[in-house]
């Protein structure tokens, strides 16, 4: 298991976490890829695009509630 500080430094892009984040929401991942990952994504960067794309996931949920409502 990596230290904290390690993981930290990884070399993956914020592009490559963010594609790797909006499959993993979609649900569609295969395992080769997701070892890949693992070994690759640095840990921060995971946890902040899971927070903007689950931020984006609920802001769409609302536009659409209000505006199925509205009408």
């Amino acid at each position: 298991m990596d230290d904290p500080e390690k993981a930290s430094r990884r070399k993956a892009s914020f592009g490559a976490t963010v594609k790797a984040v909006f499959w993993s929401f979609f649900g569609v991942r295969k395992r080769s890829d997701y070892e890949k990952d693992a070994q690759q994504l640095n840990p921060v960067h995971v946890i902040i695009a899971g927070l903007i794309g689950a931020a984006i996931f609920i802001v769409t949920l609302l536009v659409i509630v209000n505006s199925v409502v509205s009408k």
